[in-house]
């Protein structure tokens, strides 16, 4: 059982002294060397494949998803990693054929893109949807995620005065240092991240003893990857089509992800970047996945699977090391925060003040984006008080997902490959999507009407929109080509790049590299089937 109240040693709390002191003054510092809005924004579309990488890693594995791989894994089983490893599926997808020429276009938001590729009413359609999504869905996640730890720590302190301390902290850095100094403070949190996860993976199965010990008391279904159509978390359908749909909304459009990339200094840092952090996602189903599996055997009889994490690390780490892996989470956390205050404070400028008041300078931009970082981290202070009620909304708001994204991305993947698609179809491809999502939604979440598997919503208003772009696009005048031939994948840019890469060798390939990830991916996920 946790311990409540858990003392820390004195190492254990100069480490966390450290790890804080460390965030604000590389802040204020970065914040210094900003001159406009594209080194604010976009760390001045310099940083390189490690630093986006581990940006793009540190971002997605927030405290919430390393609570939230245990507890699954440990309720009902595995399976839960089957989101990670598509994540490097889904990047080489994205590096392979859609990052080139969002790179080319040189913007500074993904609905930015999408006006340049359709009109204007799809930029603001998805830029005020993005912004909801990231602060209340992603933010409060991991504001939960964290308070439910830390109260282990201060049991006498409220959850949201905790919650209040970490948004501060990491709002100030971001506000001050901008992308920079997010992608910076990532890189170091991902670390720390890594090294407390391993840390604690091999002490708990030292405790364990074999894997052996695991098979015999873990039933099978729990250590297999591929569910039948009956299970109720997971089925193999879903996984093979909804799963897909989230991460590519996630990965490939989601400003807070995107974002890293865009801030690269090539298109080859950029796609080796991806790779690494798709790399970087299969090893977490030993150092986040199968620690909840060690804890059903250590732990049989915890009140509830999200404090597997919390248990193993207090339970079992020694002073230092559990001031290390504390502040690794602490991090995780952080990277979530800073991640959600910097895309929002990036669109919000980008997409409406810069929109509607086109003669502000790019100083005055980034001075903007530092207010609304500061106004964005206030609301995350303030949504603080309903923390403790996140056990159930998170889950309940993973579900949005399902039923509002797909409108987006029909239009990202269908504008990419068909040249046809236009504005007039992308309107109503929203317009309609979004009221078939609201109503799919309230019959089978609210209503009880419907009695079907999450999963399911995305692949079916994925079919809808398609239909409705086709349609509405074929029955108004086409675009006009030359508008949007930057923005749509070409052949004849993919045979170049080909016979370009000849010349590079095979590790700086990425299309050798996404060879392997692919290959690896398979392997892993055969062996755990």
């Amino acid at each position: 059982m946790p311990k409540f109240g858990v003392t820390l040693h004195t190492a254990d709390l100069v480490i966390l002294a450290v790890y804080f002191i460390f965030v604000l003054v590389l802040g204020v510092v970065l914040g210094r060397k900003h001159q406009d809005a594209k080194d604010y924004f976009l760390a001045g579309r310099s940083m390189t494949w490690p630093f986006i990488g581990l940006s793009l890693f540190a971002s997605n594995i927030s405290s919430t998803t390393i609570i939230g791989l245990a507890g699954d894994a440990y309720s009902s089983g595995i399976s839960v990693f089957n989101y990670e490893w598509m994540a490097a599926v889904v990047l080489v997808f994205f590096a392979l054929f859609m990052l080139p020429f969002i790179l080319r276009a040189q913007v500074f938001t993904m609905p930015e893109f999408l006006e340049r590729r359709f009109d204007g009413r799809a930029r603001l359609y998805f830029s005020a949807l993005t912004i909801f999504l990231n602060i209340v869905v992603d933010t409060a996640g991991s504001l939960f995620a964290g308070g439910l730890l830390l109260t282990m720590v201060f049991p006498g302190v409220p959850v949201w005065e905790i919650i209040a301390i970490l948004a501060v902290v990491a709002g100030f850095y971001t506000m001050m240092g901008g992308l920079a100094a997010v992608m910076y403070t990532d890189a170091v949190q991902a670390i720390l991240l890594l090294i407390g996860a391993v840390v604690i993976t091999v002490v708990a199965f030292d405790k364990i003893g074999s894997w052996e010990a695991v098979t015999a008391a873990v039933s099978a279904n729990k250590l297999s990857l591929i569910r039948p159509l009956s299970d109720p978390s997971m089925p193999w359908l879903g996984l093979v089509t909804g799963v897909p749909l989230l991460g590519f909304y996630f990965w490939c459009t989601n400003q807070f992800m995107v974002q890293r990339v865009l801030s690269a200094k090539s298109t080859t840092h950029g796609q080796l970047g991806s790779l690494f952090a798709g790399a970087l996602k299969l090893p977490v189903l030993f150092i986040m996945v199968l620690p909840g599996t060690f804890a059903i055997l250590l732990y049989p009889n915890l009140p509830r699977a999200d404090l597997v994490f919390p248990t193993l690390m207090f339970e079992m780490l020694p002073a230092g090391l559990l001031g290390l892996v504390l502040a690794g989470f602490i991090a995780a956390l952080m990277s979530q925060i800073d991640s959600t205050l910097n895309s929002a404070s990036t669109l919000l400028t980008m997409d409406f003040v810069r929109k509607w008041k086109p003669e502000i300078d790019s100083d005055h931009l980034m001075k903007i984006g530092r207010w609304l970082t500061f106004v964005f981290m206030v609301l995350s202070v303030l949504w603080a008080p309903q923390i403790e009620h996140f056990a159930s909304l998170f889950k309940y708001l993973q579900k949005v997902l399902s039923y509002t994204i797909p409108p987006v991305v029909v239009l990202f993947l269908v504008g990419t490959f068909w040249r046809r698609a236009n504005a007039s179809g992308a309107f109503w491809t929203l317009v309609l999507g979004t009221i078939a999502g609201v109503a799919l939604f309230l019959m089978n979440e609210v209503l009880d009407i419907t009695h079907y598997q999450f999963l399911y919503t995305g692949p079916m208003l994925f079919v809808l929109c398609t239909v409705i772009l086709v349609v509405v696009s074929l029955m108004t005048p086409a675009p006009e080509e030359s508008a949007i031939l930057p923005y749509i994948w070409s052949r004849q840019d993919f045979d170049a790049e080909t016979a370009a890469l000849k010349s590079v060798p095979w590790y700086g390939n990425y299309r050798i590299l996404s060879v392997l990830l692919l290959t690896a991916t398979a392997i892993l996920v055969f062996s755990f089937r």
